[in-house]
């Protein structure tokens, strides 16, 4: 085993030798294995979480408002920052800008966007919510934050704090992050310590 492995499983554990059992879990083997044994613990739990929370919101916002997952990241958004432009949009989002460039034709379509060209630079587009799209953000906005809330739940007021500011360390980090790789670079990765 190299010794990025072993760090990897030592973290996978929160430094404990042998995997702590917590009140009211039920693990079963696949998950234990996935949780305690995996090297790759940060992007497992973070992708489950992220399910946990994506497929029944975004899968009520689909349902009861029409909305893609991308067409309401584009809403929400503009909802929180303003008018802003799609390469902002792209990149507070991590969606390809293709993907995001499909949502806003549409969203511009259903008129909860406008487009607004600047006048001194025709490449520049500016993306506003139109009232129609606010509304549609704020039948959501409920259901996703109560949604978040019931995730939150097991952890204390302390815990939660200290989570969001890891978060949003691993966030703002994630600008220097490869948004792919290639096989040179799968070549060059070390895992040793």
């Amino acid at each position: 085993m190299s010794g990025a492995q072993r760090q990897a499983l030592f973290e996978s554990r929160a430094g404990w030798e042998t995997p702590p059992n917590f009140p009211g879990s039920d693990v079963d083997a696949l998950m234990y294995a996935k949780l305690w044994e995996n090297p790759c613990w940060f992007s497992f739990r973070l992708n489950y979480l992220a399910l946990h929370f994506n497929n029944p919101v975004y899968g009520y916002i689909q349902q009861h408002l029409g909305l893609l997952r991308p067409e309401f990241v584009v809403l929400w958004s503009l909802y929180l920052g303003g008018m802003s432009t799609p390469t902002e949009v792209v990149r507070s989002s991590g969606f390809p800008k293709n993907t995001l460039s499909r949502a806003t034709t549409s969203l511009d379509r259903q008129g909860m966007i406008t487009r607004q060209t600047d006048p001194d630079d025709q490449r520049r587009i500016t993306l506003i919510l139109t009232e129609k799209g606010k509304q549609a953000v704020e039948r959501a906005k409920g259901i996703m934050i109560g949604h978040e809330r019931l995730m939150l739940d097991c952890l204390s007021p302390a815990e939660r704090l200290s989570l969001s500011e890891i978060m949003t360390k691993l966030v703002t980090a994630s600008g220097g992050w490869p948004q792919s790789i290639d096989e040179d670079q799968a070549r060059n990765i070390d895992v040793t310590p």
